[in-house]
């Protein structure tokens, strides 16, 4: 890695990019402590405090920008919300699908379309907590002007943050959004280091301090080895193509070559979690903002099962049923995504077009079917992975009864973006002669 960026910052071109990019990274923090106008802060802090560790996972994605509720407390959340709507929406309509197809220019109509849904996600979000926000009277004034300048900020600052994503993938290194949602993340690192030092740490004997740093660095790096293996793990089909000779009036085949199809264990990415996630804590962060984060009764019980701040609670083991929702979730969300983003179908009809061919499988349907087994074999591997990944950082905070907003979903965002960003780093310095770690 080190290797890599050393050779990178031999190189012009890519020293420029890297430089853009990281002025870039810097609008975005300092855009990130901006208030948006109309609000306290003091109402804001005072809120998030009691709200506990619901917020957590929010607070983390948006850089910490939504409890200071700056003009990037949206983050750019809903330009993945519009992402994946669209690309939803492209596998149930076929004008959609039509336009996928025409290539360069069809790409360019889709990410259009998805900036326009983002707006009009960003306006929606924005109006909803500034009359939320107005109702519980954590504004300085509750009228129409007040909303509209809440929500002008809000949509202005979620549309800078997608526009400088857009701008870091064409001008600097890496996919822009992707780093843009890592920065947010590590910005909380700090913070998080913090916390785990003045719990565990401070107070120890030096010995006795070190033994559980130690353990606590150990944890960390055995995750993030899993994560680099989970992400960067593939099955490959081999594939072997025909070439069509004619001669003494038959035509006859030979060989023209071998490749392969890789087939990525995980191949729904960090997609999965986000969407287990977002869902059971929807509910949890509306009842916090709302403060409705305590008291008795089956409707708080069921808000503490779907927060995961209260799984493996070595005093309240019922909320761990959370948990094992959770689980069920992620797995269901890895067949479901990777079902709509990879048709073994069309991929086999692909090949025979082409005269390829899986070795000892006849083409056509006999080597859809031959994908799709294969497929679902992995997807489940893969989904185990993630669940360890997910859930292993989670009991640690509830049995240890740490308050941390790093897990394991914040680790697979980070290596995922850092290992295809050293990727896009290689193959920009390949074609430049130059030999960077990943083939060495």
């Amino acid at each position: 890695m080190l290797t890599t960026l050393r050779n990178a910052f031999k190189i012009k071109d890519i020293r420029k990019r890297l430089f853009f990019t990281f002025l870039m990274l810097i609008v975005v923090r300092i855009g990130s402590q901006l208030p948006v106008p109309g609000v306290d802060p003091e109402v804001f802090k005072k809120l998030f405090g009691n709200a506990g560790d619901s917020l957590n996972f929010f607070n983390a994605i948006t850089g910490g920008s939504f409890e200071r509720m700056s003009i990037f407390a949206l983050s750019i959340t809903p330009y993945i919300t519009s992402s994946i709507i669209i690309q939803l929406l492209t596998i149930s309509f076929p004008k959609l699908e039509e336009i996928q197809r025409d290539g360069e220019e069809g790409r360019k109509k889709l990410t259009q379309i998805t900036r326009v849904v983002t707006v009009v996600l960003s306006v929606m979000e924005s109006l909803a907590m500034a009359i939320g926000f107005g109702r519980s009277g954590y504004l300085t004034q509750f009228n129409a002007l007040t909303v509209i300048m809440l929500v002008a900020a809000l949509t202005a600052g979620s549309t800078v943050l997608m526009w400088i994503g857009e701008r870091i993938t064409e001008n600097g290194v890496g996919n822009g959004i992707s780093i843009v949602l890592v920065i947010n993340i590590v910005s909380r690192l700090p913070q998080d280091v913090t916390s785990l030092f003045n719990q565990f740490i401070k107070g120890q004997t030096i010995a006795r301090g070190i033994l559980i740093g130690v353990i606590i660095a150990a944890i960390i790096i055995a995750i993030v080895v899993m994560v680099v293996v989970l992400q960067c793990a593939e099955r490959k089909i081999p594939v072997q193509y025909s070439k069509k000779l004619s001669g003494a009036g038959r035509a006859s085949y030979s060989s023209a070559g071998s490749s392969y199809i890789p087939l990525k264990v995980n191949t729904g990415g960090v997609i999965p979690v986000i969407f287990a996630q977002s869902l059971m804590q929807t509910p949890v962060i509306v009842a916090a903002l709302a403060g409705k984060n305590g008291g008795t009764g089956i409707g708080y019980t069921i808000l503490n099962m779907l927060s995961e701040n209260h799984w493996f609670d070595r005093q309240h083991w019922i909320y761990s049923v959370g948990a094992a929702v959770y689980v069920a979730l992620i797995i269901a969300f890895a067949y479901f995504y990777t079902s709509i983003t990879f048709n073994p179908l069309e991929i086999a009809d692909n090949m025979k077009k082409s005269g390829g061919f899986v070795p000892g499988i006849r083409p056509g349907k006999p080597t859809s079917d031959y994908l799709n087994s294969v497929l679902n074999s992995i997807i489940l591997i893969g989904a185990i992975g993630l669940t360890i990944v997910s859930v292993v950082p989670i009991a640690l905070n509830g049995l240890s009864g740490a308050s941390v907003s790093f897990g394991g979903t914040s680790i697979i965002i980070i290596v995922g973006v850092v290992v295809e960003t050293l990727k896009q780093i290689e193959s920009q310095m390949m074609v430049r002669n130059y030999k960077g770690f990943l083939s060495e």
